[in-house]
């Protein structure tokens, strides 16, 4: 009975965790790797159906794959991100946010975001 409902409940974990990795795809602010490898890890556990769909999406199949399997991403979607991060973030910055304290902070989110994506290994071959 006990892991009827853990099944249950790693399946809707995965699909918010799903969720937010879609929407990290469009607001910097929001990490997607760690939210799709969150999915993999939930489906894995408990529904082989949404682990092979995820993994074989064409969206986001071949991003979790080279990643998981650390070869890293592309230098084009390093590019794209830290400038949709960036144009948001200061964007944000200069015409949305008042508060200074506020504003260090985003910039903070910015500088550590960079750092990982700089840290993540440029995969070559995509």
């Amino acid at each position: 009975m006990q892991y009827g409902f853990l099944k249950y409940l790693f399946i809707v974990l995965g699909i918010f965790s799903l969720f937010f990795g879609i929407i990290g795809l469009f607001l910097p602010l929001l990490p997607t790797t760690p939210f799709l490898l969150l999915s993999a890890f939930l489906f894995c556990r408990s529904s082989k159906k949404l682990h092979n769909w995820l993994h074989n999406n064409r969206i986001f199949g071949k991003y979790l794959k080279s990643y998981s399997e650390g070869r890293g991403i592309s230098l084009k979607l390093k590019i794209f991100v830290l400038t949709l991060l960036y144009g948001t973030i200061l964007y944000s910055v200069f015409f949305v946010v008042e508060n200074s304290l506020i504003k260090i902070l985003l910039i903070g989110i910015a500088v550590g975001v960079s750092v990982h994506i700089f840290a993540i290994k440029t995969n070559k071959n995509c």
